[in-house]
């Protein structure tokens, strides 16, 4: 279902905008569109933009500083793209707010702004001194040098507290980093600043585990704050500062991202539904923006274009704004689950990042070239990436995009491993642009469980056991310790190691369970889907399932109201091997699993199976198989080897 967005837009041009329409000029009333609705629930000095909705855990007075900052963000590339021109007078109002908020900092009254404290006590404003830094830096010609000596004083002194408190342990540290970068670009740096920049850029060296992707922290988290935050900050410093050496370092990371990410776009202009913040929605093409602003991409102009003009259109025609305007917190309306105890009315104006796309003028090839088909749009593909544990599939038929899990977690390594600290944005085994996770109170979709005394467990810290891909086909495989809700968090020896192998829509799913007690039972869960939405899910037991079930998950996903999945079943003692198919597929006469694998052997610790049909779906003589070596046991470290040959 798609709908308008609640303000208007200029007329589609398909000549140089095929597959959206969407052009420049498209963006910028988006921004103006965004903007005017938020400015409906300023205060009366402009400081604080109180929008409606249930406040978040730093409560209304950071919130309303998030409201003023996030949209500042939105108002600066807008009038930082045009040179200055701003026809609605965006920066008089930022201008005034800046004066307001930073009179009286930390003042319980009408307009001043909260102080920035550690991120354990009050550090939701260090979030926000970072966009209005870089809102200040962009507009610097237009706002800063135009606001008196007074004003300017006061601004930095609020923004260097963001300087000497302690961030949260992630990307946090890049705020501190976007105020220090834009005090030394108005001649007020020092050393506190040199310290707060090399100190942010010593901790993303730590978390850049390769082929462009960083962990968000000393974990394991790898997710969308790659692009929008990890990516963003430092190339967006290294082009507005003109460092060649900072431009060199992390553009070249930039684009070896792009290479792997430009392929988590679905054919309908989607980003994969996963990790946490997904309310920021369209801020998922920053990343493709600032690249091609950059010049930082692997992408030709009409491919980027194609991408951030479609993630851009996918949300303003899917009721990302309500009738008011304003974006809601959820992904395509409201959604309860799909946010966090940050969450508040304001924070889904991070997507404000994707007008970085603006800084790109008018001229620039990003607005003249004609958009070009998405990676996805173009044949199958299987992508694997060993630094996060991926396995990226998609079809051409249907223009979903897949994302294997076997690698990113949200647990920090000094947590313990608890089942109330699951996170279904992380823990499933399998995300998608077309669907979503299940509510935690719902049945888990593509989820391995083993139930012990009726509770099911968990999967949280995720090990990842290698990753590859070939002609076709790819593997990603994975272990973890089951976490349970009741009784013994853990089983002592228990262990699952699981491997998917995906070639075309078909996806092999294999789990080796190790440990599991008397009277245990494995379930294994499919894609969660709704009735009607044009999208099927299919899964069918190979070896060691018993039983199949469809159950329900009456609170839905992000993507439908009601949802129902696929569950396989079967009692387990010991150590089990366990095969299955599983398929996502809009394709309307997708036929189903039964008769695409001939056959499966089993011998021990090696899986064979053997395919009946090629991954378009095609029945074909010259058989393919997939060989699956689990080379540890109990007492051994997790291993498992595979290969995919004709």
């Amino acid at each position: 279902m798609t709908t308008s967005p609640s303000f208007e837009l200029p007329p589609e041009d398909r000549e140089s905008s095929p597959h959206t329409g969407y052009t420049r000029a498209h963006w910028e009333a988006a921004a103006d569109g965004l903007l005017h609705a938020a400015w409906r629930w300023a205060t009366p000095g402009r400081a604080l933009l109180d929008l409606p909705g249930r406040p978040s855990a730093s409560g209304v007075r950071s919130d309303g500083l998030e409201g003023y900052a996030r949209t500042f963000l939105a108002a600066a590339f807008r009038v930082a793209g045009a040179e200055g021109k701003d026809p609605h007078g965006w920066l008089e109002r930022y201008a005034d707010g800046l004066g307001a908020g930073t009179r009286t900092p930390g003042r319980d009254d009408t307009e001043s702004w909260p102080l920035i404290l550690d991120h354990q006590v009050q550090g939701q404003p260090m979030v926000e001194s970072a966009s209005v830094a870089i809102g200040l830096r962009l507009t610097r010609p237009w706002l800063w040098d135009r606001l008196d000596e007074g004003v300017r004083d006061r601004a930095e002194v609020w923004l260097r507290s963001a300087l000497r408190h302690t961030p949260a342990p992630n990307n946090w540290y890049l705020f501190p980093y976007s105020v220090a970068g834009f005090l030394e670009s108005v001649g007020r740096g020092d050393d506190e600043t040199a310290r707060a920049k090399e100190r942010a850029l010593e901790l993303l060296e730590g978390w850049y585990r390769g082929e462009g992707w960083y962990a968000d922290g000393d974990g394991r988290s790898f997710d969308h704050y790659n692009g929008w935050a990890l990516h963003l900050y430092p190339v967006l410093d290294a082009y507005l500062s003109g460092d060649a050496e900072l431009s060199a370092r992390y553009g070249a990371r930039l684009r070896e991202h792009l290479e792997s990410f430009s392929l988590m776009f679905g054919a309908d202009g989607a980003p994969l539904h996963f990790g946490r913040s997904l309310s920021y929605r369209f801020a998922a093409g920053a990343a493709v923006g600032i690249g091609a602003v950059s010049g930082h991409t692997p992408l030709s102009p009409g491919v980027s274009r194609r991408l951030v003009n479609g993630s851009l259109r996918y949300f303003m025609e899917r009721g990302a704004t309500g009738d008011d305007g304003l974006l809601s917190l959820g992904w395509h309306g409201p959604h309860e689950a799909t946010l966090q105890t940050y969450s508040g009315p304001s924070s889904p104006y991070w997507a404000s990042k994707a007008f970085v796309a603006l800084l790109a003028p008018a001229e620039h090839p990003l607005w003249t070239a004609a958009e070009e088909p998405a990676p996805s749009e173009g044949p199958d593909r299987v992508l694997s990436l060993s630094a996060p544990g991926f396995l990226v599939q998609s079809t051409r038929a249907d223009g979903i995009v897949r994302l294997h899990n076997h690698g990113s977690d949200h647990i920090r390594p000094h947590e313990g491993e608890s089942a109330a600290g699951e996170d279904p944005l992380y823990a499933r085994l399998a995300y998608s642009t077309v669907t979503g996770p299940t509510a935690a109170a719902n049945a888990a979709d593509n989820h391995l469980s083993v139930r012990v005394g009726g509770a099911r467990s968990s999967r949280l810290r995720i090990h990842p056991l290698g990753a590859g891909h070939g002609e076709g086909w790819g593997w990603a495989a994975s272990w973890h310790r089951p976490v349970f809700p009741t009784g013994p968090a853990t089983v002592p020896g228990l262990r699952v190691e699981s491997v998917t192998v995906v070639r075309g829509r078909y996806e092999l799913r294999v789990h080796r369970v190790l440990g599991a007690p008397d009277g245990a039972r494995v379930e294994q869960t499919g894609w969660a889907t709704g009735p009607g939405d044009g999208v099927r899910s299919q899964l069918h037991g190979l070896h060691g399932w018993e039983t199949v079930e469809d159950v329900r998950a009456p609170q839905g996903t992000a993507f439908t109201r009601w949802a129902a999945l696929p569950r396989l079943a079967a009692d387990a003692r010991g150590t089990v091997l366990l095969v299955a198919l599983a398929s996502l597929t809009a394709e309307p006469d997708a036929t189903g699993l039964d008769a695409v694998v001939s056959g499966v052997d089993v011998n021990g610790d090696t899986i064979e199976v053997i395919w009946a049909h090629d991954g378009a779906g095609d029945r074909t003589d010259d058989a393919a198989r997939t060989r699956i070596v689990f080379g540890s046991s109990a007492a051994r470290p997790a291993a498992v080897a595979v290969d995919h040959r004709r």
